[in-house]
């Protein structure tokens, strides 16, 4: 912060203000490979876990297969979700009009999403587990086993993202008349 006024320094504002107008369409596509490359490590131990038969704890996805420790790290995933929260927010200024109201839906369910692995390190770090549980346990898991806990948080943090890239995408839309970026095609 710059002393007295409350405002960030600025090369971090110039910084945010370059990501989110000139930069803006390499940042969405920067993140969206993270979050599509995430969705795969998901969507490949659900394959192994409901289609090869495979134990839960067997099942890794494809990261997880040569460093099985991956899967088992509340840090990775707390970093993850760290990483997308970061994401959501850094990039949010870009956005205007409705897909600006998406992409702030899928941030604040993220933030929630965030929390959550947050009290799931934090129980690692303690030594001790939510309600006595033998495992790390987050509170939505008290009623959604894990796996299929991460495809659902997953699935609602990326389908508002997507909403949001879709109508930010678009040259056609009247939202996109204000936006500081090059991410529409001008008509």
């Amino acid at each position: 912060m710059a002393i007295g006024t409350g405002a960030p320094p600025r090369t971090l504002r110039g910084g945010l203000d370059s990501l989110n107008s000139r930069h803006h369409q390499l940042g969405l596509r920067l993140f969206l490979f993270i979050v599509v490359a995430h969705w795969a490590e998901h969507l490949v131990q659900a394959y192994q876990i409901y289609v090869m038969g495979w134990p839960i704890p067997e099942a890794r996805g494809v990261l997880g297969m040569p460093f099985p420790w991956l899967v088992t790290s509340e840090w990775m995933h707390y970093g993850y979700a760290l990483i997308m929260m970061a994401g959501l927010f850094l990039l949010r200024s870009g956005f205007t009009g409705r897909s600006s109201t998406w992409w702030n839906v899928s941030l604040g369910i993220q933030v929630w999403h965030h929390l959550e692995h947050l009290l799931l390190l934090l129980q690692v770090l303690a030594g001790a587990h939510l309600l006595g549980k033998a495992a790390p346990t987050s509170l939505i898991q008290l009623l959604i086993p894990r796996v299929e806990l991460h495809l659902f948080y997953n699935t609602l943090v990326t389908v508002p993202m997507v909403i949001a890239m879709y109508l930010h995408t678009r040259a056609s839309r009247p939202d996109n008349a204000t936006a500081r970026c090059a991410c529409a095609p001008k008509g």
